[in-house]
């Protein structure tokens, strides 16, 4: 931690909200700074999650599955079934996709069930002044994710309804086929792709930096313990133990639920990418 913010509740916030970047970042999100933790974590966890899935695909048995399978199983006929209701046509490759982004963004999620302390902590040892190792707490991660998923409403887009289809698609709804009509739809086309990418990325950096910076906080009471005398510093410990487990708990429903969200919306989009305007 640097020195000037080493003993105030502001520098150590500031400390852990910074991340290992490749200059420094001047605002939330600034496309010409390159967070490294962001894209180690991001790509680590990335290839566990293809690890997992992929022993679970090469555990799978025609007899009584073991917990993991089990597990797994339910989880890709859970997604299986959504595909089916929002995806209106091929989804061999679409409800696979939509089960690694579950995976992928719970893990990534998880990261921040770990304590605050630990990461920077190890980073420190190794000379590193900064790491933020939540890369969903990361504006440009999430911003990155959406991006993707995008790109993939633009292909499937493409690939269903044939470049003519798509473009007679952008220009001619939601108002109708009237060429005087082709600019006010393909304005407020455009608007909606970019108002899906910038929510999709806002909604679940939101949700993970509130947390992220919660638990930052609860973890000042215990920090600042001893300046609290005998009485204030036993109240403010044990304050922070059962804030911490409190909003532990509750945080896994987090965790969970922004994941889920992820997946759905990438579900739907996906799927308005098959249908006809």
């Amino acid at each position: 931690m640097s020195a000037d913010g080493a003993l105030t509740a502001t520098g150590y916030i500031r400390h852990h909200l910074a991340n290992l970047a490749s200059a420094h970042q001047s605002s939330i999100v600034d496309f010409s700074v390159i967070n490294y933790d962001t894209l180690f974590f991001s790509i680590v966890i990335m290839a566990l999650s293809l690890w997992l899935l992929r022993q679970a695909a090469k555990k799978a048995t025609d007899g009584v599955p073991g917990k993991f399978q089990c597990f797994i199983e339910m989880l890709v006929g859970f997604v299986n079934d959504q595909a089916k209701v929002l995806v209106h046509g091929d989804r061999s490759y679409i409800a696979p996709l939509a089960l690694t982004v579950f995976v992928w963004v719970t893990l990534m999620n998880c990261v921040d069930l770990i304590p605050v302390d630990l990461f920077p902590l190890v980073a420190g040892w190794f000379g590193f002044e900064h790491l933020r190792p939540l890369p969903t707490a990361d504006l440009n991660g999430t911003l990155g994710i959406s991006v993707g998923v995008v790109l993939l409403m633009f292909y499937y887009g493409l690939k269903v309804h044939g470049v003519g289809g798509f473009f007679k698609g952008l220009l001619t709804a939601p108002f109708g086929a009237n060429p005087l009509l082709w600019p006010f739809n393909l304005a407020l086309n455009i608007i909606e792709y970019l108002a899906k990418c910038v929510s999709l990325g806002m909604r679940l950096f939101g949700n993970m930096y509130a947390g992220e910076l919660l638990f930052m906080l609860i973890a000042l009471l215990g920090g600042y313990a001893i300046s609290f005398g005998l009485v204030g510093g036993t109240l403010s410990t044990a304050g922070q133990i059962v804030a911490g487990l409190g909003w532990w708990l509750f945080h896994v429903l987090i965790v969970l639920l922004q994941a889920f969200i992820m997946m759905m919306l990438t579900l739907v989009y996906l799927g308005q990418a098959h249908d006809s305007h």
